[in-house]
Parts: structure tokens; C-alpha cells; sequence
């Protein structure tokens, strides 16, 4: 969207207000007021949301996208002078939702997080913002850690995986979309991303799990663009692990296709080798159950925000043995993001504007999941705690 047409806050007129109206969750308010060399700014809304924030330059701009979020309040109260902020501006976002974009005097440091009704107070979006000089100590003085994810782009080398009717090679696309993901990733404060490839080789099935493990990983998403045994199926679909059947024809095709010959079992990537063998069997269950939970959790977030981007192949996390997702220990998903072997899909997928779009898409996902579930001893969960009893 051209910034000449995006839409001051502080114009929120009824004609401005009408489009958003329908929206499920409402911007009402917005409060902004110094806290020692902090800004603050408070969004009060009507509902819980998910969102993602970015930073640009020439001019110095910090830009939150609301996804499915309308703008209802009006904001010219807000005394802008002296803050760094020199204007607050919004407008509609094509997929729906709200961007608004903080035009600033300088570079500001930002740190960003959800608080769920409180205290008398309901659904809200803080935002810290900081000058780098002031940030300076602050990044110092936390010990915690980032949380960590591992972003595996399917195939790779001497396996193309599926290929579309015109030559498209779903080896290609995914690494894009991996690509455009963890540049995200490496934006926001409080990660660290790694790729299982950045180029085009081949990594084994049991190699992305163990690389993902190395790493210590907080969350490892595979990204694809597999055929199908139909050519009218279309859309994207997020999968987990099953210890069971699959869940649909649809998922057992899936993880048989990707599997092939390269099947793993999980309990050589414990440590259990010192352990009893009915000890180990029962931490190896214990610890499957807590990661296959996180899974589902995980892949819910990712599908809601992919169903604002792209059309959904199933509206549910599908289950299936994929053993590129038998880490024992790290949440981890298949994502599908379209079929190549479907025209429209194909078509989609090798455009640099829908690459982007899935992968923002993932990034609000793995986000939202985060912010509900943060990492003990991770610096969203200490930044979290810092700013409760703040909002």
C-alpha cells in the first residue's frame, strides 16, 4: 500500500470509521505517556488479535499489521510532541486487518506483546519504544535467551520434489518462502532462526531432525509445495505428527511421498541409552505427548493466519507419521504451502508477492504462538513479565 494513501489516525471520522466496523476486534482507544526513557503507546481493543511489526528507513517508520482488526476509536487526543513520533497514520490491509504506521523524528528500538483482560482492563497491544542510545543498557542487563527456530525448506539438490505442469520445481519455492521467513525472523527482537539449507542441496530426512535438535530448537517448520493426487486440490494445509493413523487420505499420501525411504524412529534421538528400558519407554511417551500437544498448538496459529492469505486445502491441523517431524523434543510442523501440482497454486507460488505473503503469514503464526506460550528463561517471556504490571 502507497503511504499517500494510508489514512491519519487522527482523522477518525465516521466515514473512516464504517468499513472497519464489521471487523470482529475493534482498535477503541490508543494512550501514550513516558515511562523513565520509554515510550509507551497502548492500544486498547475489543477482542484478542494477532499482529507483526517491521521496521523501515528514509524516512524512519515503524509499521504493526493487525490482522482481521478494524479501527473504531479516535485518536486525536494523543499529544505526539516531543515523543519521537511526528505522526500516526492507518489504512486498510488487502487481506484484511489494519496497518498503522508510526512515522518517526528517529530510529527507535521497539519491543511489542499482547496483554489478555486484566485488572478491569481488556484485550490490549503494547508497544515500547526506545531510542538505540537508551536500548543500549537495557539489552545488557537481560540475560535471557532468544528463542530459537529452525526453518527446513523441503528437498533440495538431487531431489526437486514436485514439480508443476510448466517446469515450476517445489524445491525452488520453498527455499524463497524459507528465505523471505527467516529474513523476517532475523528482524524481530528475541529470535535467532536458522535454515536446515540455504542453497540448493540435498539434506537427508533424518539430518533436518537432528540439525533442529543440535541447535537446541524452540520450533522446527518444514516448508513445502507438494503434488497431489488430484489435480483440482489446491490450497495451503499445516500438518503434525500422528503415533496413530492418519487423519486423512489426504495426510497418509502426504507423509508417504515425503517419508519415501528415509524413515527414522524417534527414540535414537534421545538420550536413553543409560536408562532402564521401561524408564526410557515412558520418558519417550511423556515426552512425544508434551511435543505432539505443542504441535497442534503450533500448527492451529500457523493455519489461522495462512487462512487470511491463501485459500485452505483443510481448515484443521491434519495428523500423519512424517518422519522429518519425529523430533521428540522440539514442536515442530509440515507446512504445505499449495499445491504445484494444481495451476492456480502454481502460478501463485512462484510470484515474489505471494512468497512474501506466506511467509508473513508464518511469521504471525510461530509469533502468536509464541506469545502465548513463551519459552521459560526466553527474553519474550522475561519482557513479558517486566511489562504486566506496566499496561
Amino acid at each position: 500500500m502507497h503511504r499517500r494513501q494510508l489514512l491519519s489516525l487522527l482523522l477518525a471520522s465516521a466515514v473512516f470509521t464504517l468499513p472497519f466496523a464489521v471487523h470482529a476486534t475493534q482498535i477503541r482507544n490508543a494512550r501514550l505517556w513516558r515511562s523513565n526513557d520509554k515510550l509507551r503507546l497502548v492500544f486498547d481493543l475489543s477482542g484478542a488479535v494477532s499482529y507483526s511489526t517491521f521496521s523501515l528507513n528514509a524516512p524512519e517508520r515503524l509499521i504493526i499489521d493487525l490482522s482481521g482488526a478494524g479501527l473504531s476509536g479516535d485518536f486525536s487526543q494523543l499529544a505526539l510532541a516531543n515523543t519521537g513520533i511526528t505522526a500516526i497514520r492507518s489504512g486498510r490491509l488487502n487481506a484484511g486487518g489494519t496497518r498503522i504506521v508510526l512515522d518517526l523524528a528517529q530510529p527507535m528500538q521497539l519491543n511489542s506483546f499482547v496483554l489478555p483482560p486484566q485488572d478491569g482492563q481488556g484485550h490490549r497491544l503494547v508497544l515500547d519504544l526506545s531510542s538505540g542510545a537508551r536500548q543500549a543498557p537495557v539489552e545488557k542487563a537481560h540475560p535471557k535467551r532468544d528463542i530459537i527456530v529452525v526453518v527446513d525448506p523441503g528437498h533440495g539438490g538431487k531431489d526437486p520434489g514436485a514439480v508443476g505442469a510448466k517446469g515450476e520445481r517445489e524445491k525452488d519455492v520453498v527455499l524463497a518462502i524459507s528465505q523471505l521467513l527467516a529474513k523476517r525472523l532475523k528482524r524481530e527482537k528475541g529470535f535467532t532462526v536458522k535454515l536446515v539449507r540455504n542453497d540448493d542441496f540435498f539434506v537427508p530426512l533424518r539430518k533436518r531432525v537432528e540439525i533442529a535438535r543440535r541447535y537446541k530448537a524452540d520450533m522446527f517448520i518444514s516448508v513445502h509445495a507438494d503434488a497431489a493426487p488430484r489435480l483440482t486440490a489446491s490450497g495451503a494445509s499445516v500438518y503434525a505428527l500422528s503415533e496413530g493413523g492418519a487423519t486423512s487420505a489426504t495426510a497418509r499420501f502426504m507423509a508417504q511421498r515425503e517419508n519415501g525411504a528415509d524413515l527414522l524412529g524417534a527414540t535414537s534421538l534421545l538420550n536413553l541409552k543409560d536408562k532402564d528400558p521401561m524408564l526410557a519407554g515412558v520418558i519417550l511417551d511423556m515426552s512425544m505427548s508434551a511435543t505432539l500437544a505443542a504441535s497442534l498448538q503450533l500448527g492451529n496459529a500457523v493455519l489461522g493466519s495462512l487462512a487470511g492469505i491463501t485459500t485452505l486445502h483443510q481448515k484443521r491441523v491434519e495428523q500423519a507419521g512424517f518422519a522429518v517431524l519425529k523430533s521428540p523434543d522440539v514442536p515442530s510442523i509440515l507446512v504445505e504451502t499449495g499445491f504445484i501440482s494444481n495451476v492456480r497454486d502454481s502460478q501463485r507460488l512462484v510470484t515474489a508477492r505471494h512468497q512474501q505473503a506466506i511467509a508473513d503469514g508464518l511469521f504471525e503464526g510461530l509469533q502468536r504462538y509464541f506469545q502465548k506460550n513463551p519459552p521459560i528463561n526466553s527474553y519474550m517471556a522475561w519482557a513479558q513479565e517486566q511489562q504486566k504490571g506496566q499496561a
